[in-house]
Protein backbone atom coordinates (compact mmCIF):
# COMPACT_ATOMS: atom_id res chain seq x y z
CA UNK A 1 0.00 0.00 0.00
CA UNK A 2 2.86 2.36 0.88
CA UNK A 3 4.62 1.43 -2.33
CA UNK A 4 1.53 2.29 -4.42
CA UNK A 5 1.17 5.68 -2.68
CA UNK A 6 4.82 6.42 -3.35
CA UNK A 7 4.45 5.55 -7.03
CA UNK A 8 1.34 7.75 -7.27
CA UNK A 9 3.19 10.69 -5.70
CA UNK A 10 6.11 10.24 -8.09
CA UNK A 11 3.78 10.18 -11.08
CA UNK A 12 2.43 13.59 -10.10
CA UNK A 13 5.88 15.18 -9.90
CA UNK A 14 6.47 17.99 -12.39
CA UNK A 15 9.93 19.31 -13.12
CA UNK A 16 10.17 22.91 -11.83
CA UNK A 17 10.50 25.31 -14.75
CA UNK A 18 10.61 29.03 -15.37
CA UNK A 19 8.49 30.13 -18.34
CA UNK A 20 10.47 32.11 -20.89
CA UNK A 21 7.52 34.12 -22.23
CA UNK A 22 8.96 33.66 -25.71
CA UNK A 23 6.21 32.54 -28.06
CA UNK A 24 6.67 28.89 -29.02
CA UNK A 25 9.77 28.29 -26.90
CA UNK A 26 7.79 27.28 -23.83
CA UNK A 27 5.95 24.70 -25.94
CA UNK A 28 9.21 23.21 -27.18
CA UNK A 29 10.74 23.06 -23.68
CA UNK A 30 7.40 21.95 -22.20
CA UNK A 31 7.22 24.81 -19.74
CA UNK A 32 10.40 26.89 -20.01
CA UNK A 33 13.97 26.81 -18.72
CA UNK A 34 14.93 24.74 -15.63
CA UNK A 35 14.06 26.77 -12.56
CA UNK A 36 17.02 27.79 -10.41
CA UNK A 37 19.50 26.28 -12.87
CA UNK A 38 21.75 27.66 -15.61
CA UNK A 39 20.77 27.48 -19.28
CA UNK A 40 23.29 27.94 -22.07
CA UNK A 41 22.27 29.71 -25.30
CA UNK A 42 24.96 29.29 -27.93
CA UNK A 43 25.33 30.10 -31.61
CA UNK A 44 27.20 32.11 -34.20
CA UNK A 45 27.24 35.84 -34.70
CA UNK A 46 23.89 37.41 -35.56
CA UNK A 47 21.74 34.41 -34.60
CA UNK A 48 19.89 36.23 -31.79
CA UNK A 49 21.55 35.06 -28.55
CA UNK A 50 21.52 38.45 -26.82
CA UNK A 51 18.00 39.23 -27.98
CA UNK A 52 16.61 35.90 -26.77
CA UNK A 53 18.24 36.27 -23.36
CA UNK A 54 17.05 39.89 -23.06
CA UNK A 55 13.52 38.86 -24.03
CA UNK A 56 13.67 36.18 -21.34
CA UNK A 57 14.36 38.91 -18.76
CA UNK A 58 11.79 41.40 -20.08
CA UNK A 59 9.01 38.80 -20.25
CA UNK A 60 9.88 37.67 -16.74
CA UNK A 61 9.39 41.22 -15.46
CA UNK A 62 6.30 42.17 -17.46
CA UNK A 63 4.42 38.86 -17.47
CA UNK A 64 5.60 36.86 -14.45
CA UNK A 65 6.66 39.59 -11.98
CA UNK A 66 10.20 38.22 -11.73
CA UNK A 67 12.93 40.87 -11.60
CA UNK A 68 16.12 40.33 -13.55
CA UNK A 69 19.81 41.17 -13.85
CA UNK A 70 21.59 41.49 -17.18
CA UNK A 71 25.38 41.49 -17.00
CA UNK A 72 27.11 42.23 -20.28
CA UNK A 73 30.75 41.59 -21.06
CA UNK A 74 30.60 42.97 -24.61
CA UNK A 75 28.14 45.83 -25.05
CA UNK A 76 27.94 48.96 -22.85
CA UNK A 77 24.60 49.63 -21.20
CA UNK A 78 23.73 52.57 -23.48
CA UNK A 79 24.31 50.54 -26.63
CA UNK A 80 22.39 47.58 -25.28
CA UNK A 81 19.37 49.69 -24.30
CA UNK A 82 19.38 51.41 -27.70
CA UNK A 83 19.65 48.13 -29.63
CA UNK A 84 16.57 46.56 -28.07
CA UNK A 85 14.47 49.73 -27.93
CA UNK A 86 13.50 49.24 -31.60
CA UNK A 87 11.83 46.00 -30.52
CA UNK A 88 9.65 47.79 -27.99
CA UNK A 89 11.79 47.04 -24.93
CA UNK A 90 12.19 50.14 -22.72
CA UNK A 91 15.05 49.10 -20.47
CA UNK A 92 15.51 52.53 -18.89
CA UNK A 93 11.95 52.52 -17.56
CA UNK A 94 12.40 49.06 -16.06
CA UNK A 95 15.62 50.23 -14.41
CA UNK A 96 13.84 53.24 -12.94
CA UNK A 97 11.12 50.95 -11.63
CA UNK A 98 13.87 48.91 -9.92
CA UNK A 99 12.85 45.75 -11.71
CA UNK A 100 15.93 45.43 -13.89
CA UNK A 101 19.65 45.88 -13.34
CA UNK A 102 21.98 46.34 -16.31
CA UNK A 103 25.68 45.99 -15.59
CA UNK A 104 28.59 46.18 -17.99
CA UNK A 105 31.82 44.43 -17.02
CA UNK A 106 34.81 45.34 -19.12
CA UNK A 107 37.39 42.58 -19.40
CA UNK A 108 40.81 43.28 -20.92
CA UNK A 109 43.30 40.49 -21.48
CA UNK A 110 46.22 42.84 -20.91
CA UNK A 111 44.91 43.63 -17.44
CA UNK A 112 44.66 40.01 -16.41
CA UNK A 113 47.66 38.43 -14.78
CA UNK A 114 46.98 34.73 -15.18
CA UNK A 115 48.03 32.83 -12.09
CA UNK A 116 46.93 29.78 -10.28
CA UNK A 117 45.03 31.99 -7.87
CA UNK A 118 42.83 33.56 -10.56
CA UNK A 119 39.14 33.41 -9.57
CA UNK A 120 35.77 35.12 -10.05
CA UNK A 121 35.22 36.36 -6.51
CA UNK A 122 34.91 39.93 -7.70
CA UNK A 123 32.26 38.95 -10.21
CA UNK A 124 30.34 36.94 -7.59
CA UNK A 125 30.26 39.92 -5.24
CA UNK A 126 29.16 42.31 -7.99
CA UNK A 127 26.52 39.95 -9.35
CA UNK A 128 25.31 38.97 -5.89
CA UNK A 129 24.84 42.64 -4.94
CA UNK A 130 22.74 43.26 -8.09
CA UNK A 131 20.59 40.18 -7.42
CA UNK A 132 19.98 41.10 -3.79
CA UNK A 133 19.28 44.74 -4.66
CA UNK A 134 16.10 44.01 -6.64
CA UNK A 135 15.51 40.44 -5.41
CA UNK A 136 16.09 39.12 -8.91
CA UNK A 137 14.87 35.72 -9.97
CA UNK A 138 16.42 35.78 -13.44
CA UNK A 139 20.02 36.45 -14.46
CA UNK A 140 21.69 36.75 -17.86
CA UNK A 141 25.45 36.66 -18.49
CA UNK A 142 26.34 37.81 -22.03
CA UNK A 143 28.78 36.45 -23.29
CA UNK A 144 30.89 33.97 -21.40
CA UNK A 145 33.82 34.02 -23.88
CA UNK A 146 34.55 37.64 -23.04
CA UNK A 147 34.74 36.82 -19.36
CA UNK A 148 37.35 34.10 -19.89
CA UNK A 149 39.16 35.70 -22.81
CA UNK A 150 42.23 36.20 -20.63
CA UNK A 151 42.54 32.57 -19.60
CA UNK A 152 44.54 29.98 -21.51
CA UNK A 153 44.85 27.43 -18.72
CA UNK A 154 42.08 24.91 -19.34
CA UNK A 155 42.21 23.52 -15.81
CA UNK A 156 41.62 26.94 -14.29
CA UNK A 157 38.96 27.68 -16.88
CA UNK A 158 37.08 24.45 -16.16
CA UNK A 159 37.29 24.99 -12.40
CA UNK A 160 36.03 28.58 -12.60
CA UNK A 161 33.19 27.61 -14.96
CA UNK A 162 32.00 24.93 -12.61
CA UNK A 163 32.28 27.32 -9.67
CA UNK A 164 30.26 29.96 -11.56
CA UNK A 165 27.48 27.54 -12.42
CA UNK A 166 27.42 26.14 -8.88
CA UNK A 167 27.29 29.68 -7.44
CA UNK A 168 24.31 30.54 -9.67
CA UNK A 169 22.50 27.41 -8.46
CA UNK A 170 23.22 28.33 -4.85
CA UNK A 171 21.67 31.76 -5.41
CA UNK A 172 18.50 30.05 -6.65
CA UNK A 173 18.23 32.17 -9.78
CA UNK A 174 17.27 30.94 -13.22
CA UNK A 175 20.34 31.91 -15.22
CA UNK A 176 20.85 32.26 -18.95
CA UNK A 177 24.42 32.29 -20.20
CA UNK A 178 25.25 33.03 -23.82
CA UNK A 179 28.21 31.59 -25.64
CA UNK A 180 29.68 31.80 -29.12
CA UNK A 181 29.75 28.78 -31.41
CA UNK A 182 33.00 26.84 -31.59
CA UNK A 183 34.52 25.14 -34.62
CA UNK A 184 34.28 21.57 -33.36
CA UNK A 185 31.98 22.10 -30.35
CA UNK A 186 28.89 24.02 -29.37
CA UNK A 187 30.99 26.72 -27.71
CA UNK A 188 34.52 28.00 -28.16
CA UNK A 189 35.72 26.51 -24.90
CA UNK A 190 33.76 23.29 -25.36
CA UNK A 191 33.06 23.12 -21.62
CA UNK A 192 29.93 25.20 -21.02
CA UNK A 193 27.57 22.72 -22.65
CA UNK A 194 28.66 19.99 -20.25
CA UNK A 195 28.06 21.93 -17.04
CA UNK A 196 24.78 23.52 -18.19
CA UNK A 197 21.47 21.88 -17.31
CA UNK A 198 19.85 23.07 -20.53
CA UNK A 199 21.52 23.92 -23.84
CA UNK A 200 19.80 25.89 -26.62
CA UNK A 201 21.55 26.08 -29.99
CA UNK A 202 20.70 28.94 -32.36
CA UNK A 203 21.65 28.79 -36.01
CA UNK A 204 21.51 31.34 -38.81
CA UNK A 205 21.92 29.68 -42.19
CA UNK A 206 21.61 30.82 -45.80
CA UNK A 207 20.43 28.30 -48.40
CA UNK A 208 20.11 29.41 -52.03
CA UNK A 209 20.29 33.07 -50.97
CA UNK A 210 17.45 32.68 -48.47
CA UNK A 211 18.29 33.07 -44.78
CA UNK A 212 16.59 31.14 -42.01
CA UNK A 213 17.13 31.17 -38.26
CA UNK A 214 16.62 27.90 -36.42
CA UNK A 215 16.56 26.80 -32.78
CA UNK A 216 17.28 23.40 -31.27
CA UNK A 217 17.23 22.12 -27.70
CA UNK A 218 20.45 20.12 -27.52
CA UNK A 219 19.88 18.83 -24.01
CA UNK A 220 17.61 19.35 -21.04
CA UNK A 221 18.45 17.52 -17.83
CA UNK A 222 15.47 16.08 -16.00
CA UNK A 223 12.87 16.95 -18.63
CA UNK A 224 11.57 15.86 -21.99
CA UNK A 225 11.65 18.41 -24.81
CA UNK A 226 11.26 18.88 -28.53
CA UNK A 227 14.31 17.55 -30.33
CA UNK A 228 13.79 18.94 -33.83
CA UNK A 229 15.06 22.12 -35.38
CA UNK A 230 12.49 24.90 -35.14
CA UNK A 231 12.50 28.07 -37.24
CA UNK A 232 12.21 31.35 -35.40
CA UNK A 233 11.55 34.89 -36.51
CA UNK A 234 12.95 38.20 -35.28
CA UNK A 235 10.56 41.06 -35.94
CA UNK A 236 9.39 44.27 -34.30
CA UNK A 237 8.02 42.35 -31.31
CA UNK A 238 11.10 40.23 -30.67
CA UNK A 239 11.61 36.51 -31.16
CA UNK A 240 8.85 34.02 -31.91
CA UNK A 241 9.42 30.31 -32.49
CA UNK A 242 7.36 27.93 -34.58
CA UNK A 243 7.04 24.70 -32.60
CA UNK A 244 4.59 22.95 -34.90
CA UNK A 245 6.05 19.81 -36.43
CA UNK A 246 3.11 17.46 -36.14
CA UNK A 247 -0.19 17.78 -34.36
CA UNK A 248 -2.65 15.18 -33.17
CA UNK A 249 -5.64 14.77 -35.46
CA UNK A 250 -8.15 15.61 -32.73
CA UNK A 251 -9.31 19.05 -33.80
CA UNK A 252 -12.97 19.99 -33.56
CA UNK A 253 -15.06 19.97 -36.75
CA UNK A 254 -18.13 21.92 -37.83
CA UNK A 255 -21.16 20.96 -39.91
CA UNK A 256 -21.84 24.59 -40.85
CA UNK A 257 -21.75 25.30 -44.57
CA UNK A 258 -20.02 28.36 -46.01
CA UNK A 259 -20.79 29.49 -49.54
CA UNK A 260 -18.18 29.47 -52.28
CA UNK A 261 -19.47 32.84 -53.46
CA UNK A 262 -20.25 31.43 -56.92
CA UNK A 263 -23.90 30.42 -57.19
CA UNK A 264 -23.35 27.73 -59.81
CA UNK A 265 -20.44 26.23 -57.88
CA UNK A 266 -22.53 26.05 -54.71
CA UNK A 267 -25.02 23.99 -56.68
CA UNK A 268 -22.36 21.39 -57.48
CA UNK A 269 -22.09 20.56 -53.76
CA UNK A 270 -24.95 18.71 -52.11
CA UNK A 271 -24.59 20.94 -49.04
CA UNK A 272 -24.40 24.15 -51.06
CA UNK A 273 -20.77 25.00 -50.26
CA UNK A 274 -17.80 24.01 -48.06
CA UNK A 275 -17.75 22.88 -44.44
CA UNK A 276 -16.49 25.57 -42.10
CA UNK A 277 -12.94 24.81 -41.01
CA UNK A 278 -12.19 22.68 -44.07
CA UNK A 279 -9.27 23.06 -46.48
CA UNK A 280 -9.92 23.62 -50.17
CA UNK A 281 -7.50 23.30 -53.08
CA UNK A 282 -8.18 24.93 -56.44
CA UNK A 283 -5.63 23.75 -59.01
CA UNK A 284 -5.26 24.50 -62.68
CA UNK A 285 -3.06 25.94 -65.38
CA UNK A 286 -2.41 29.64 -65.87
CA UNK A 287 -5.42 31.72 -66.87
CA UNK A 288 -8.08 29.32 -65.63
CA UNK A 289 -9.51 31.81 -63.09
CA UNK A 290 -8.10 30.32 -59.87
CA UNK A 291 -7.51 33.76 -58.36
CA UNK A 292 -10.96 34.88 -59.49
CA UNK A 293 -12.67 31.98 -57.70
CA UNK A 294 -10.51 32.60 -54.61
CA UNK A 295 -11.50 36.29 -54.66
CA UNK A 296 -15.17 35.36 -54.94
CA UNK A 297 -14.78 33.24 -51.83
CA UNK A 298 -13.03 36.09 -49.99
CA UNK A 299 -15.72 38.56 -51.08
CA UNK A 300 -18.53 36.27 -49.94
CA UNK A 301 -16.97 35.74 -46.52
CA UNK A 302 -16.40 39.47 -46.05
CA UNK A 303 -19.99 40.13 -47.11
CA UNK A 304 -21.11 37.83 -44.31
CA UNK A 305 -18.96 39.82 -41.83
CA UNK A 306 -16.24 37.18 -41.57
CA UNK A 307 -12.56 38.13 -41.16
CA UNK A 308 -10.35 37.15 -44.10
CA UNK A 309 -6.58 37.14 -44.70
CA UNK A 310 -5.49 36.89 -48.33
CA UNK A 311 -1.83 35.98 -48.95
CA UNK A 312 -0.94 36.85 -52.55
CA UNK A 313 2.42 35.76 -53.99
CA UNK A 314 1.84 37.15 -57.49
CA UNK A 315 -0.18 40.37 -57.25
CA UNK A 316 -0.06 43.49 -55.12
CA UNK A 317 -3.19 44.39 -53.11
CA UNK A 318 -3.89 47.32 -55.43
CA UNK A 319 -3.62 45.17 -58.54
CA UNK A 320 -5.84 42.45 -57.07
CA UNK A 321 -8.52 44.96 -56.08
CA UNK A 322 -8.44 46.61 -59.53
CA UNK A 323 -8.61 43.32 -61.41
CA UNK A 324 -11.52 41.97 -59.37
CA UNK A 325 -13.45 45.23 -59.74
CA UNK A 326 -13.57 44.61 -63.51
CA UNK A 327 -15.79 41.57 -62.93
CA UNK A 328 -18.05 43.18 -60.34
CA UNK A 329 -16.17 42.36 -57.12
CA UNK A 330 -15.34 45.46 -55.09
CA UNK A 331 -12.94 44.39 -52.32
CA UNK A 332 -11.91 47.94 -51.42
CA UNK A 333 -14.67 48.59 -48.82
CA UNK A 334 -13.71 45.45 -46.91
CA UNK A 335 -10.05 46.45 -46.91
CA UNK A 336 -11.10 49.82 -45.55
CA UNK A 337 -13.29 48.50 -42.74
CA UNK A 338 -10.71 45.90 -41.71
CA UNK A 339 -12.66 42.76 -42.57
CA UNK A 340 -10.08 41.87 -45.24
CA UNK A 341 -6.29 41.92 -45.11
CA UNK A 342 -4.19 41.33 -48.22
CA UNK A 343 -0.51 40.55 -47.68
CA UNK A 344 1.59 40.45 -50.84
CA UNK A 345 5.22 39.37 -51.12
CA UNK A 346 7.49 37.30 -53.30
CA UNK A 347 8.09 33.75 -52.02
CA UNK A 348 11.83 34.34 -52.09
CA UNK A 349 11.47 37.02 -49.41
CA UNK A 350 11.71 34.31 -46.74
CA UNK A 351 12.33 30.61 -46.42
CA UNK A 352 9.43 28.17 -46.20
CA UNK A 353 9.45 28.00 -42.43
CA UNK A 354 9.56 31.77 -42.06
CA UNK A 355 6.58 32.07 -44.41
CA UNK A 356 4.75 29.68 -42.10
CA UNK A 357 5.90 31.56 -39.02
CA UNK A 358 4.84 34.90 -40.53
CA UNK A 359 1.45 33.46 -41.46
CA UNK A 360 1.03 32.12 -37.93
CA UNK A 361 1.87 35.54 -36.52
CA UNK A 362 -0.71 37.29 -38.72
CA UNK A 363 -3.34 34.70 -37.81
CA UNK A 364 -2.71 35.18 -34.11
CA UNK A 365 -2.93 38.97 -34.39
CA UNK A 366 -5.91 39.21 -36.78
CA UNK A 367 -7.88 36.09 -35.70
CA UNK A 368 -9.39 35.41 -39.15
CA UNK A 369 -12.09 32.85 -39.91
CA UNK A 370 -10.86 32.44 -43.49
CA UNK A 371 -7.34 32.26 -44.97
CA UNK A 372 -6.51 32.26 -48.69
CA UNK A 373 -3.06 31.50 -50.09
CA UNK A 374 -2.62 32.25 -53.79
CA UNK A 375 -0.73 30.25 -55.02
CA UNK A 376 1.04 27.70 -52.83
CA UNK A 377 2.90 26.39 -55.89
CA UNK A 378 5.17 29.46 -55.77
CA UNK A 379 6.64 28.19 -52.52
CA UNK A 380 8.45 25.48 -54.48
CA UNK A 381 10.99 28.09 -55.55
CA UNK A 382 12.28 28.36 -51.97
CA UNK A 383 12.34 24.71 -50.94
CA UNK A 384 12.66 21.10 -51.97
CA UNK A 385 9.74 18.73 -52.42
CA UNK A 386 10.17 17.32 -48.91
CA UNK A 387 10.39 20.79 -47.37
CA UNK A 388 7.32 21.99 -49.26
CA UNK A 389 5.27 19.02 -48.11
CA UNK A 390 6.47 19.38 -44.53
CA UNK A 391 5.58 23.07 -44.50
CA UNK A 392 2.13 22.48 -46.01
CA UNK A 393 1.35 19.69 -43.53
CA UNK A 394 2.18 22.02 -40.65
CA UNK A 395 0.20 24.84 -42.22
CA UNK A 396 -2.93 22.72 -42.70
CA UNK A 397 -2.65 21.27 -39.19
CA UNK A 398 -2.34 24.77 -37.74
CA UNK A 399 -5.39 26.04 -39.66
CA UNK A 400 -7.48 23.02 -38.66
CA UNK A 401 -6.48 23.49 -35.04
CA UNK A 402 -8.02 26.99 -35.12
CA UNK A 403 -11.05 25.84 -37.20
CA UNK A 404 -10.10 28.28 -39.98
CA UNK A 405 -11.55 27.73 -43.44
CA UNK A 406 -8.59 27.78 -45.82
CA UNK A 407 -8.48 27.98 -49.60
CA UNK A 408 -5.29 27.32 -51.55
CA UNK A 409 -4.66 27.77 -55.24
CA UNK A 410 -1.99 25.82 -57.10
CA UNK A 411 -0.57 26.53 -60.53
CA UNK A 412 -0.12 23.46 -62.73
CA UNK A 413 2.46 23.32 -65.45
CA UNK A 414 1.23 22.98 -69.03
CA UNK A 415 4.32 21.26 -70.41
CA UNK A 416 3.80 17.77 -69.03
CA UNK A 417 0.20 16.92 -68.26
CA UNK A 418 1.15 13.42 -67.08
CA UNK A 419 3.39 14.71 -64.29
CA UNK A 420 1.67 15.89 -61.13
CA UNK A 421 3.04 19.15 -59.77
CA UNK A 422 4.92 19.02 -56.47
CA UNK A 423 2.61 21.43 -54.61
CA UNK A 424 -0.52 19.71 -55.88
CA UNK A 425 0.85 16.27 -55.04
CA UNK A 426 1.92 17.44 -51.60
CA UNK A 427 -1.37 18.99 -50.57
CA UNK A 428 -4.08 17.17 -52.58
CA UNK A 429 -4.24 14.23 -50.16
CA UNK A 430 -4.37 16.56 -47.17
CA UNK A 431 -7.18 18.90 -48.22
CA UNK A 432 -10.86 18.15 -47.69
CA UNK A 433 -12.07 19.51 -51.02
CA UNK A 434 -10.22 19.54 -54.33
CA UNK A 435 -11.51 21.56 -57.26
CA UNK A 436 -9.79 21.60 -60.63
CA UNK A 437 -10.17 24.27 -63.30
CA UNK A 438 -8.82 23.54 -66.75
CA UNK A 439 -8.72 24.63 -70.36
CA UNK A 440 -11.02 22.86 -72.80
CA UNK A 441 -9.78 23.52 -76.32
CA UNK A 442 -11.65 22.75 -79.50
CA UNK A 443 -12.67 24.25 -82.88
CA UNK A 444 -9.92 26.85 -82.61
CA UNK A 445 -10.95 28.31 -79.25
CA UNK A 446 -10.14 28.00 -75.56
CA UNK A 447 -12.80 27.63 -72.89
CA UNK A 448 -12.75 27.08 -69.13
CA UNK A 449 -14.12 24.08 -67.30
CA UNK A 450 -14.45 23.24 -63.62
CA UNK A 451 -15.08 19.99 -61.78
CA UNK A 452 -14.84 18.62 -58.24
CA UNK A 453 -12.27 15.90 -57.72
CA UNK A 454 -13.25 15.19 -54.12
CA UNK A 455 -15.16 16.63 -51.18
CA UNK A 456 -14.86 14.71 -47.94
CA UNK A 457 -18.12 14.14 -46.09
CA UNK A 458 -20.31 15.62 -48.82
CA UNK A 459 -21.74 14.29 -52.06
CA UNK A 460 -21.06 16.42 -55.11
CA UNK A 461 -21.53 16.65 -58.85
CA UNK A 462 -19.32 14.56 -61.10
CA UNK A 463 -19.90 16.76 -64.15
CA UNK A 464 -17.41 19.06 -65.84
CA UNK A 465 -19.10 22.45 -66.01
CA UNK A 466 -18.09 25.16 -68.45
CA UNK A 467 -17.98 28.65 -66.97
CA UNK A 468 -17.52 32.14 -68.40
CA UNK A 469 -16.26 35.37 -66.86
CA UNK A 470 -18.06 38.57 -67.80
CA UNK A 471 -18.29 42.08 -66.39
CA UNK A 472 -21.01 40.72 -64.11
CA UNK A 473 -18.85 37.94 -62.72
CA UNK A 474 -18.50 34.17 -63.02
CA UNK A 475 -21.36 32.20 -64.54
CA UNK A 476 -21.47 28.40 -64.66
CA UNK A 477 -23.22 27.15 -67.79
CA UNK A 478 -25.49 24.13 -67.95
CA UNK A 479 -23.91 20.93 -69.20
CA UNK A 480 -24.25 20.55 -72.99
CA UNK A 481 -23.70 17.04 -74.30
CA UNK A 482 -22.90 16.11 -77.87
CA UNK A 483 -22.12 12.90 -79.73
CA UNK A 484 -18.49 13.02 -78.59
CA UNK A 485 -18.99 14.31 -75.05
CA UNK A 486 -19.32 17.75 -73.43
CA UNK A 487 -19.64 20.66 -75.86
CA UNK A 488 -18.13 24.05 -75.14
CA UNK A 489 -17.83 27.43 -76.79
CA UNK A 490 -18.76 27.52 -80.48
CA UNK A 491 -19.64 23.82 -80.43
CA UNK A 492 -22.07 24.52 -77.61
CA UNK A 493 -23.60 27.46 -79.49
CA UNK A 494 -23.78 25.50 -82.76
CA UNK A 495 -25.43 22.62 -80.96
CA UNK A 496 -27.86 25.01 -79.30
CA UNK A 497 -28.67 26.57 -82.69
CA UNK A 498 -29.23 23.11 -84.17
CA UNK A 499 -31.40 22.16 -81.24
CA UNK A 500 -33.33 25.39 -81.59
CA UNK A 501 -33.78 24.87 -85.34
CA UNK A 502 -34.89 21.32 -84.71
CA UNK A 503 -37.29 22.51 -82.06
CA UNK A 504 -38.66 25.17 -84.45
CA UNK A 505 -39.07 22.55 -87.18
CA UNK A 506 -40.89 20.25 -84.81
CA UNK A 507 -43.01 23.13 -83.64
CA UNK A 508 -43.83 24.04 -87.25
CA UNK A 509 -44.75 20.47 -88.05
CA UNK A 510 -46.93 20.30 -84.99
CA UNK A 511 -48.67 23.48 -85.95
CA UNK A 512 -49.22 22.15 -89.54
CA UNK A 513 -50.60 18.92 -88.12
CA UNK A 514 -52.88 20.93 -85.87
CA UNK A 515 -54.20 22.88 -88.87
CA UNK A 516 -54.61 19.68 -90.91
CA UNK A 517 -56.55 18.08 -88.11
CA UNK A 518 -58.66 21.22 -87.84
CA UNK A 519 -59.47 21.09 -91.54
CA UNK A 520 -60.35 17.41 -91.34
CA UNK A 521 -62.43 18.04 -88.29
CA UNK A 522 -64.32 20.76 -90.09
CA UNK A 523 -64.81 18.53 -93.18
CA UNK A 524 -65.96 15.71 -90.96
CA UNK A 525 -68.31 17.98 -89.13
CA UNK A 526 -69.66 19.24 -92.52
CA UNK A 527 -70.20 15.67 -93.70
CA UNK A 528 -71.88 14.84 -90.45
CA UNK A 529 -74.14 17.87 -90.86
CA UNK A 530 -75.03 16.86 -94.46
CA UNK A 531 -75.78 13.30 -93.41
CA UNK A 532 -77.81 14.62 -90.53
CA UNK A 533 -79.82 16.82 -92.94
CA UNK A 534 -80.28 13.87 -95.33
CA UNK A 535 -81.33 11.69 -92.44
CA UNK A 536 -83.80 14.28 -91.29
CA UNK A 537 -85.25 14.55 -94.85
CA UNK A 538 -85.67 10.77 -95.10
CA UNK A 539 -87.09 10.74 -91.62
CA UNK A 540 -89.57 13.47 -92.50
CA UNK A 541 -90.55 11.67 -95.70
CA UNK A 542 -91.00 8.48 -93.72
CA UNK A 543 -93.12 10.25 -91.17
CA UNK A 544 -95.20 11.77 -93.95
CA UNK A 545 -95.75 8.37 -95.52
CA UNK A 546 -96.69 6.96 -92.18
CA UNK A 547 -99.13 9.83 -91.60
CA UNK A 548 -100.65 9.35 -95.06
CA UNK A 549 -100.94 5.63 -94.52
CA UNK A 550 -102.61 6.18 -91.15
CA UNK A 551 -105.02 8.71 -92.66
CA UNK A 552 -105.84 6.35 -95.52
CA UNK A 553 -106.49 3.50 -93.11
CA UNK A 554 -108.71 5.68 -91.01
CA UNK A 555 -110.63 6.88 -94.08
CA UNK A 556 -111.10 3.31 -95.26
CA UNK A 557 -112.41 2.32 -91.87
CA UNK A 558 -114.93 5.16 -91.94
CA UNK A 559 -116.15 4.14 -95.42
CA UNK A 560 -116.56 0.52 -94.32
CA UNK A 561 -118.68 1.61 -91.41
CA UNK A 562 -120.91 3.67 -93.70
CA UNK A 563 -121.53 0.67 -96.00
CA UNK A 564 -122.46 -1.53 -93.11
CA UNK A 565 -124.95 1.03 -91.89
CA UNK A 566 -126.76 1.29 -95.26
CA UNK A 567 -127.20 -2.48 -95.47
CA UNK A 568 -128.99 -2.49 -92.23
Amino acid sequence: MIKKSKQKAESKFTFPKTPTGVEGLDEITEGGFPKGRPTLICGGAGCGKTLLSMQFLIKGITEFNENGVFMSFEEPIKDLALNVRSLGFDLNQLIEDKKLVLDYVRVERSEIDETGEYDLEGLFIRLGYAIDKIKAKRVVLDTLESLFSGLDNEAILRAELRRLFYWLKEKGVTAVITGERGEASLTRQGLEEYVSDCVILLDHRVIEQVSTRRLRVVKYRGSTHGTNEYPFLIDETGISVLPITSLKLDNEVSSEIVSTGVKGLDGMFNGGGFYRGSNILISGTAGTAKTTIASYFAYEQCRKKERVIYFAFEESPQQLVRNMKSIGLDLAPYLKNGALQIHSSRPTLNGLELHLLTLRKFIKEFAPTTVIIDPISNLITVGSEHEVRSMLVRLIDMLKLHNITALFTSLNKTGDSLRVDIAEESVSSLVDTWITVRDMEGLGERNRGIFIVKSRGMSHSNQVREFIITSKGVDLLDVELGPNGILTGIARKSNQIRKKAKALKIQSELEWKDREIMRKRKALEANIEALRNEFESVEEELNLLKSTQAFSAKEASINNNKVKTKKK
